[in-house]
């Protein structure tokens, strides 16, 4: 397999999944920063620290993953549009140059060259997406306006009982999706669609009579066995009408649907589901008593009965709010059918010419990303598009990137292509991509990279194999293995671990409440029930207090050293470690994995630790580059001073 120089950028990666997109340099770097100097739990093992294909990133959907009432939009004034970035962006202008590192620029057009080779495709598609909604909206002379995005943000915040600034700040917190964004491409389209829709999405009193009566109503407890064969239907029907007690064992032993795992047991069958044959039947059924075979498409169901629900009591004062919220939830129910239906038509009714993805169209319509029905969008447009979507990420891998390119220049090294084809060999090996005769499987590590995550060759070279072989050359090369070093590795991969109980709770207090009552009652059993009541830690709490065994040296030395000086049967004290307390129950020790050192297991821990103090090396290098450099970075408004002249000028460094 032949593969692309680290510092080509090719439009011809059509393949390349959004995920992959995200390998940005500040990613991998601060990753490997991370990895290095993380404390590993004492539930996990070390971490690797590798070249290795990046994790997917939080990121928003991108737009061609969406549906047409999630394509991109934006604001204008006090009209909703979503026409340009710099419309939607009222106020904000990006300027020529975009940061300065040490004095280098980074151009305003180097930046949408690195956005649009990330984010291109996907960007172009929202905004042939978006333009598509706003053609029809001017057509139809239709407006959405800020008051009344600003309006749909509270209702969708109040329906999960937050205010709207606490919903938008969790969105942005937790699924990284930026207030600003989150109007544009969410909302924004969803209400134009629905005003696009409008006479198709009504809900009627009728519809919400059977939604009510389908959520409070009466229910049917049943059991169910699923069938493929009439004839097979007619065998397991006449089995369970001789032993009714039996039917859950008949469901397990003959149903041909997921219900089998569960002896038959499903959701209560309610009214206006969509099945009426199966509601008729499972309503006209007494308790304990067996249904005739029901045909259901090309199923065959047969039905016992357990109990009747009865209707659940709605007070008159609730009863408005409840019609409320069903009403919501039958009209985003056909907005979501009706807006994808809206939007095939919109696409099937346009003229779209893609020149992006296409080489030819490329040469023909210079500066052309696409046209709609006859309209173009300029590549300009795109680039600055993406810049306003992605721009503060990929800038700072961009200047991540510079800093290193710098240092590179300045102690005279420079990457090679061989430095890259070493990496990626290691890489593989690291994570067992061998071929038979044991040597790195090249071929099958880079087709993982690219069908598993998502990424072209020459992207995660740039972004992840670059970076680690330039920190390579920039720190000594000499690593020292110490015969202590040895030793301690020796222990924490091969030595006897302790099989313990742990309760794991989040104040001291509570701590010697669960303490002293585990004392009372110094059992396996007792101490389990205590912490699966009260374990904040998920691994302890569902296993009834077991962990994986401690090992030594694993980054967790007061909870090592504890666990190593207790008996079977002893109880420890409480471990404050950070602003977690722990209590262990020792269940014993297991026996050693290897009883001795050989030449093979010094080889692989001596090649293990040496990578491992590379790495550190190699992130204290970057520290030390990004401390010592002067970086502007004006598209965040960001100013960051040398670490040494902020000293002599005693102001404390400020991290970007």
């Amino acid at each position: 397999m032949t593969r692309k120089d680290a510092t080509r950028r090719s439009h011809g990666s059509s393949k390349t999944r959004s995920a992959g997109r995200r390998w940005l340099s500040a990613v991998a770097i601060a990753a490997l920063a991370t990895l290095v100097f993380a404390t590993v739990h004492w539930l996990t093992d070390v971490d690797r620290v590798d070249a290795q294909a990046p994790r997917r990133g939080r990121s928003a959907t991108p737009a061609t993953g969406r549906t047409s009432a999630q394509a991109a939009a934006g604001r204008s004034g006090n009209v909703s549009t979503g026409l340009a970035p710099s419309a939607a962006n009222r106020g904000r202008v990006i300027p020529d140059v975009v940061a300065v590192v040490n004095g280098q620029k980074i151009t305003k057009d180097e930046l949408g060259k690195a956005c649009l080779w990330r984010y291109g495709e996907e960007v172009l598609q929202s905004m042939i997406n978006k333009h598509l909604i706003l053609q029809e909206c001017a057509r139809q002379g239709i407006v959405v306006t800020d008051a009344e995005v600003e309006e749909e943000v509270a209702r969708v915040a109040h329906k999960f009982g937050m205010s709207p600034d606490r919903w938008l700040t969790m969105l942005k917190q937790e699924r990284d999706i930026p207030a600003e964004k989150y109007r544009r491409e969410i909302i924004w389209p969803t209400l134009a669609l629905q005003k696009l829709a409008a006479n198709r999405i009504q809900v009627s009193p009728e519809e919400i009579r059977e939604a009510f009566e389908s959520e409070f109503g009466p229910k049917v407890k049943v059991r169910l066995i699923s069938v493929s064969s009439r004839k097979k239907a007619e065998e397991v029907l006449q089995k369970a009408k001789a032993n009714p007690r039996q039917f859950g064992r008949l469901a397990k032993e003959y149903s041909e649907d997921s219900s089998a795992a569960m002896m038959g047991v499903v959701p209560p069958i309610r009214r206006h589901m969509g099945v009426p044959q199966l509601e008729n039947a499972a309503f006209r059924l007494e308790e304990e008593e067996i249904s005739e075979i029901i045909p259901v498409d090309d199923r065959y169901i047969i039905l016992q009965c357990e109990r009747h629900i009865p209707p659940t009591y709605i007070a008159d004062r609730f009863r408005k709010d409840a019609e409320k919220r069903l009403a919501d939830q039958l009209r985003d129910q056909k907005l979501r059918t009706v807006a994808s239906q809206l939007f095939r038509k919109l696409q099937d009714q346009a003229k779209v010419v893609n020149v992006y993805n296409d080489p030819n169209l490329r040469k023909q319509m210079p500066g052309v990303a696409a046209t709609i029905n006859g309209q173009p969008i300029p590549v300009s447009l795109l680039a600055e598009e993406c810049i306003v979507r992605y721009g503060s990420e990929v800038l700072a891998g961009e200047i991540n990137r510079l800093l290193l390119q710098q240092a590179l220049k300045k102690a005279r090294r420079k990457v090679e292509q061989a430095d890259i084809d070493a990496e990626i060999a290691r890489a593989a090996a690291s994570f067992g991509f061998l071929t038979k005769d044991g040597k790195p499987d090249v071929a099958t590590w880079l087709k993982k990279v690219q069908e598993e995550d998502g990424a072209t060759i020459d992207l995660y070279v740039y972004d992840v194999v670059w970076p680690t072989v330039a920190l390579k050359k920039l720190v000594p090369a000499d690593v020292k293995v110490t015969e202590k070093d040895l030793q301690r590795a020796f222990e924490a991969n091969y030595g006897p671990r302790v099989e313990a109980l742990a309760i794991v709770v989040g104040s001291q207090r509570t701590a010697q409440r669960v303490w002293e009552t585990a004392r009372s009652n110094p059992t396996d059993q007792f101490f389990g029930e205590l912490a699966r009541q009260y374990s904040i830690d998920p691994v302890s709490r569902s296993n009834m207090g077991r962990i994986p065994p401690i090992r030594k040296y694993g980054g967790r030395p007061m909870i090592e050293k504890e666990a190593f000086s207790l008996q079977p049967g002893e109880m420890s004290g409480i471990i404050a470690t950070g602003d977690e307390f722990v209590i262990l129950r020792c269940l014993g020790r297991t026996r050693p994995i290897v009883e001795r050192m050989d030449a093979t297991v010094r080889a692989e821990l001596e090649q293990s630790l040496r990578e491992q103090k590379m790495r550190r090396a190699m992130a204290n290098k970057f520290a030390q580059l990004n401390e010592s450099a002067r970086i502007e970075n004006y598209l965040a408004g960001d100013l960051q001073i040398p670490s040494s002249r902020k000293a002599a000028a005693g102001v404390t460094p400020r991290r970007r």
